[in-house]
C-alpha cells in the first residue's frame, strides 16, 4: 500500500527543499521543481542517499573498448585503435561479431549488489540500452538483445530483471538508464545514408514516417521497462541531442506521463534538457565549482572509462572519498561508474576499492548521508556538511593524495559551540578557536596515517 502525503506535508517538503537550496544561491533559472507530491517525496529520499553506482555493460565489454562511441564517426581514432580498414567493416564487426561473442556465463548480480552494498552505496542505475542499441533486457521491439542471442538459454538471460531484483533485495533504490538515440535502429541511423555524426542521419522533415516509427519504438521499449521489471525509482535518459531543441522531438510529455502512470513517483532524468523532465541534473566526470541551488548528481568513473577496459587505471579509495566529501558539501550526490567484465563480474581491483570506501563510510557516513548544505562549506582541505536541523555541522578533512594525517587540522569559520567529536572513534578531541580559526589536535593513533577524518560539533544558531 502506498503511503499518502497530505497537502500540508507536501508544502512543507517543497518549502524546505527550496529554502535549503536558496539559502546560498537564490532562485535557479535552469531547474524546475516537480509539483507531483510522489515525485517530490522520492526526490527528497534520493537526496538523502548521497552515493550511487551506475553500471555500463554491453557489447563493448567483450573487447574492452569505449562504450558505443567507437561506432560514431565523431570518434576519429577507431581505425588506429581497433585495426579495421574501413568504417563499415568496423560497424559489422561491432554489431554482428560482438553480439555472437557476448556470453556472460559468470553473471552474478548478487556479487554486484554485495560489493556495492559493502561500499556504502545506496542506489543503482543500470544501463538497459546504450547508444549502440544493444538491449540488456528482453525487449519485444528488436532481436538485438542479450536475451535473443547466444545467452538466450541462460536462466538469467533477461539481465536487467535480475540486476534490479538483486539490488532491491539489498534495499537499494533502483534506476534504469536508457539511451534515447539508437544507432542500430534503421529509423534512427538509416543505412541508406552515411552516419555523419551522433544524430539521426536523415532529414526528419522529408521522412516523417521514419521518425514517427522511431518515436513509437522508443516509447514501447520504455513502457516495457516500466511494466515488466518491478518497481523502478529512476528513469535515467541519456543522449541529450535527441530533443526538440535539436529538432529531434521524442515526445517526452507522453513518455513521462506513461512512466508515472506505471511507476507513480518515478524520477525522470532527461539529461541536459533543463525543465520539468530533468528532476535532477547530472554533471559528467566533473564536480561543480560551487554549491548548486537544485538537486544534482556528479557522474564519475572508478577508472577512466564507464565500461570495463583492459589494464584500467583505477582511482584510489581516498580519491573517491574526497570526491564524496566535496559533492556532499556542495549539495549533490555522487554516482560512481563501475564496468563489469564481459564474463559478468566486478573485477577484484574494483571490489577492493569499494571495500575500502565502505570501511570509511561505516565510521564516517553520518557526515555524508542525510545531510544538507551549510552556507560556509569549504576551508582549505576541509569540507562542511550539516544535519537537517542546521545546528549540527560535520567537518570532513580531505586528505590530499600521497599525504599523511598531520598532528593538527585547521579551518576557518563554523566555530564549534562546545565539544568536537571525532566520528571514527566517537571520542572528543581537543580544539581551540581563536580569531575565527579552529585548530583541532588529533590523537596520536591517527597522526601519520592515510585515513581521511571527519568531525561532529554544534554551532550557534
Amino acid at each position: 500500500m502506498k503511503r499518502t502525503i497530505t497537502l500540508s506535508i507536501l508544502c512543507l517538503l517543497l518549502a524546505s527543499a527550496k529554502a535549503q537550496d536558496e539559502q546560498v544561491h537564490g532562485q535557479s533559472s535552469t531547474y524546475e521543481y516537480p509539483t507531483d507530491s510522489l515525485v517530490l517525496e522520492k526526490l527528497n529520499q534520493w537526496r538523502d542517499l548521497k552515493f550511487g553506482v551506475i553500471f555500463h555493460w554491453g557489447l563493448y565489454a567483450v573487447p574492452g573498448i569505449v562504450e558505443s562511441w567507437a561506432l560514431c564517426s565523431e570518434d576519429v581514432d577507431w581505425i588506429s585503435r581497433y585495426g579495421h580498414t574501413n568504417y563499415q567493416e568496423f560497424k559489422d564487426w561491432y554489431w554482428n561479431g560482438l553480439s555472437k561473442k557476448f556470453n556472460p556465463v559468470q553473471f552474478d548480480p548478487s556479487q554486484w549488489a554485495e560489493a556495492t552494498k559493502q561500499a556504502g552505496i545506496k542506489y543503482v542505475v543500470f544501463t538497459t540500452k546504450h547508444h549502440d542499441g544493444f538491449c540488456m533486457f528482453n525487449t519485444k521491439q528488436t532481436d538485438f538483445s542479450i536475451a535473443k542471442g547466444i545467452f538466450k538459454d541462460h536462466p538469467q538471460a533477461d539481465i536487467a530483471k535480475y540486476v534490479f531484483e538483486a539490488f532491491r533485495k539489498e534495499g537499494f533504490m533502483t534506476g534504469a538508464y536508457f539511451s534515447k538515440p539508437d544507432w542500430h535502429n534503421q529509423d534512427y541511423w538509416w543505412d541508406y545514408f552515411a552516419t555523419a555524426n551522433r544524430n539521426v542521419n536523415y532529414k526528419i522533415s522529408r521522412h516523417p514516417e521514419k521518425w514517427e516509427a522511431f518515436k513509437t519504438f522508443t516509447y514501447n521499449q520504455i513502457e516495457e521497462l516500466m511494466t515488466g521489471y518491478g518497481q523502478l525509482d529512476i528513469l535515467w535518459l541519456d543522449g541529450g541531442w535527441v530533443s526538440p531543441r535539436n529538432n529531434q522531438d521524442i515526445d517526452m510529455p507522453k513518455i513521462a506521463a506513461m512512466a508515472r502512470e506505471k511507476q507513480p513517483g518515478i524520477l525522470v532524468v532527461d539529461r541536459t534538457i533543463h525543465g520539468k523532465y530533468e528532476n535532477y541534473q547530472t554533471p559528467e566526470q566533473t564536480i561543480p565549482e560551487t554549491q548548486l541551488p537544485y538537486p544534482w548528481e556528479s557522474c564519475v568513473t572508478l577508472t577512466t572509462d564507464w565500461g570495463w577496459v583492459k589494464n584500467a587505471h583505477y582511482k584510489s579509495p581516498n580519491r573517491i572519498i574526497t570526491m564524496l566529501m566535496e559533492v556532499a558539501a556542495k549539495g549533490g550526490n555522487l554516482l560512481l561508474g563501475v564496468g563489469p567484465t564481459a564474463g559478468g563480474l566486478i573485477e577484484q581491483p574494483a571490489v577492493e576499492r569499494l571495500q575500502k570506501i565502505g570501511e570509511w563510510l561505516r565510521s564516517n557516513g553520518k557526515a555524508i548521508y542525510n545531510t544538507r548544505i551549510t552556507p560556509h562549506y569549504h576551508s582549505g582541505n576541509v569540507w562542511f556538511t550539516a544535519d537537517k536541523n542546521g545546528k549540527t555541522v560535520y567537518a570532513l578533512h580531505a586528505l590530499p593524495e600521497g599525504e599523511k594525517v598531520p598532528d593538527t587540522i585547521e579551518w576557518e569559520g563554523n566555530i564549534p559551540d562546545g565539544k568536537v567529536k571525532l566520528l571514527a572513534s566517537g571520542q572528543n578531541v581537543k580544539h581551540i578557536s581563536k580569531e575565527g580559526k579552529v585548530t583541532v589536535y588529533l590523537p596520536k593513533k591517527y597522526i601519520g596515517t592515510e585515513e581521511p577524518l571527519a568531525f561532529q560539533f554544534n554551532i550557534k544558531k
